[in-house]
């Protein structure tokens, strides 16, 4: 029993098939194929029935791949374990970050992480905050950036800073002139959000059920980018609300429709998250203190009213 035929076993076993695990795993079926099965013969037990499509587990198989993702996520243990003590900060990494947050911290911190950190391979994927967990789970991402609090039992979270709510509020809106911006006096039929999925959207609504009078049928207009919602917003269909980061990048024009909270204003949890096991947790913490020392100047509210990202 080899740890690589742990591993292709844990292909097998996730995309339920032999062809298309051969091809995650950079190796031929036909080499695959005889792994697993040199492995089936030396413990003589089947690990998948293959005379179903597409090929399923047998009940001793779930019991052997359970213990196999033990096995393998020691394995790599034992590598960081080594990496540390050498003070080695390399190798690949894959950070998934949630749509409403890439586009403007990952120009913030990239370029510092990759010079500061050249031996660090680091796959970026945009993902949603369903996707984040789930992949975390399934070891096909080291790492994530969510909104949080998600309270999910086998991920940690590493809060990196905390970023307020900014109204984006046109002119001709009613609540143009007020000085600051209250959640009590925001009517959800009225503000532009963006469509299901979004943990930024959930933020919005929790923020507007704190009034006691929310409804569902108030939606009227969903999107899937904050620009289009300032478009929109532009053309008079409503008020919007942006992360306080987005607002930087605004032309002088736009910024003039930006209106800020009473203290302390509404705000989203940005943390680092990752799974409990802790591998490659060197590289974890290069980046948070990277994003940590690169944000710190951008954000100086001091206190804030933590939105959750969980629609309730």
């Amino acid at each position: 029993m080899t740890i690589t035929q742990l591993q292709y076993v844990l292909a097998v076993a996730e995309y339920q098939n032999f062809t298309l695990a051969a091809e995650k795993c950079f190796v031929t079926q036909p080499t695959l194929s005889m792994q697993v099965q040199k492995l089936e013969d030396e413990l003589d037990i089947l690990i998948f029935d293959r005379s179903k499509k597409p090929i399923s587990i047998t009940e001793a198989g779930r019991k052997i791949v359970s213990q196999a993702k033990n096995i393998v996520n020691e394995a790599e243990r034992i590598r960081d374990i080594v990496d540390q003590e050498k003070g080695f900060i390399g190798g690949e990494y894959s950070l998934g970050i949630i749509p409403t947050i890439m586009p403007t911290l990952l120009p913030m911190f990239l370029k510092t992480f990759i010079n500061k950190y050249p031996k660090v391979n680091l796959i970026v994927k945009e993902q949603s905050t369903e996707s984040l967990i789930r992949n975390i789970q399934d070891g096909h991402l080291d790492g994530g950036i969510a909104a949080t609090p998600l309270e999910i039992e086998f991920i940690r979270e590493r809060p990196l800073y905390y970023e307020p709510f900014v109204g984006y509020v046109p002119p001709q809106h009613r609540l143009r002139d007020q000085k600051f911006l209250k959640p009590e006096e925001l009517d959800i039929s009225d503000i532009l959000l963006l469509q299901d999925g979004h943990c930024f959207r959930d933020g919005v609504v929790n923020l507007c059920k704190s009034r006691g009078d929310y409804r569902d049928e108030h939606f009227q207009l969903h999107s899937g980018s904050f620009e289009t919602l300032i478009n929109l917003s532009d053309e008079g269909l409503g008020m919007t609300l942006l992360p306080y980061l987005n607002t930087l990048v605004l032309d002088d024009r736009k910024k003039g429709n930006l209106m800020h909270f009473q203290s302390p204003p509404p705000a989203r949890e940005v943390s680092l998250i990752y799974h409990k096991n802790e591998l490659k947790i060197q590289i974890t913490e290069a980046i948070k203190d990277v994003i940590s020392a690169v944000v710190r100047g951008a954000i100086t509210f001091q206190d804030v009213q933590i939105i959750s990202p969980i629609n309730k």
